[in-house]
């Protein structure tokens, strides 16, 4: 059973240690650290194991903006993304739900169509060869 709940600070070392780019990347655990203090990352739990994280925020042109979308690698299939994707559909403050995923993300995609979003456009050069696609849904 998963579970979702607001992450907290004595989450970010455990999110930074299966967050693959985080273990690299200190601007990812600094957006890790920023996204969980400032209250916009949600935590999925397999019983009492985060096992994923969410980020919404509002700064896409001032819509509802999931800015990541990450499950452990070897936690994946069960549930977690779809978990989070449902809790940040209802706390989305505003109409319109935007995220984006690379275009050789098809595990995603197919999770984001599953859930009822539509492509919304592509930005190329952000990663060499794989453009981003990014999606909507509408809530409201």
């Amino acid at each position: 059973m998963i579970s979702i709940r607001p992450a907290v600070s004595s989450d970010v070392e455990v999110v930074c240690s299966f967050d693959l780019i985080a273990r690299q990347a200190d601007d990812r655990r600094e957006f890790i650290r920023r996204a969980i203090n400032a209250g916009t990352c949600y935590a999925a739990m397999a019983e009492q194991d985060v096992i994923g994280y969410g980020v919404l925020n509002y700064t896409f042109y001032h819509q509802g903006w999931i800015d990541m979308l990450y499950v452990a690698a070897g936690r994946r299939r069960l549930g977690a993304g779809t978990a989070l994707l449902e809790q940040m559909e209802r706390q989305c403050q505003t109409p319109k739900l935007f995220t984006s995923t690379n275009l050789s993300n098809l595990p995603m995609q197919a999770l984001l169509a599953k859930r009822g979003y539509m492509l919304s456009g592509v930005i190329h050069n952000l990663d060499e060869g794989d453009p981003e696609i990014v999606y909507c849904k509408r809530l409201r």
